[in-house]
């Protein structure tokens, strides 16, 4: 357990470095050490890509799970398609809970309702550098009622919508073709938890 909360922090100051569909700022700040005095102080620049959720679509009574897959320009330095197989997900807009984010995306991105939630544990993306942070959450849903296509033209989304056999999902997670965090922590949870969800 951590000894140290907020109050083991002194900020001093940020600075915008950028602004754009993202944005880059440099913090200045010192925090407490495990030998009880304080750190130099510290200046790290930091991505600011705001809040998302993730939320993994399932159908009980099939045991098939929606997936969606499209192309991700941060996969494009890579050696393999950047065509990714994710979860539904999308960014926190302002005045937006979590719960109203993932029955959105899952309309936006898969053409489906979500009959239920179940809120998953959530986690930061990569808190040495940047401050995004992912609520994840189980979509119960039926997968004959979704799209085969889907995303919005305005956000230049191109989607395509899979409706998955368990057998075909956990295929593909073995042969490392999901390969994001995102889908990654969020399938291997639900199957390790699968049975104190009731469904």
């Amino acid at each position: 357990m951590t000894q140290f909360t907020k109050d083991d922090v002194k900020f001093i100051a940020e600075e915008e470095l950028y602004q754009g569909f993202f944005s880059m700022k440099k913090y200045r700040y010192q925090h407490r050490r495990y030998q009880g005095d304080w750190s130099p102080v510290v200046e790290r620049e930091v991505f600011e890509r705001g809040n998302a959720v993730g939320v993994l679509l399932y159908d009980p009574m099939k045991d098939r799970f929606v997936m969606v897959e499209q192309c991700r320009p941060g996969a494009m330095p890579g050696d393999e398609s950047p065509w990714l197989i994710e979860i539904v997900a999308g960014m926190v807009e302002e005045g937006e809970s979590p719960e109203q984010v993932a029955s959105r995306e899952a309309q936006e991105e898969a053409g489906c309702e979500v009959q239920s939630l179940t809120p998953l544990p959530g986690y930061w993306v990569s808190p040495g550098g940047t401050t995004e942070y992912v609520d994840l959450f189980l979509g119960i849903v039926d997968s004959d009622d979704v799209a085969q296509f889907a995303g919005l033209e305005t956000e230049h989304e191109d989607i395509k919508v899979l409706v998955m056999e368990r057998a075909g999902l956990l295929e593909l997670l073995q042969q490392g073709r999901i390969n994001n965090a995102m889908a990654i922590i969020a399938v291997q949870w639900f199957l390790m938890n699968e049975g104190t969800l009731g469904l």
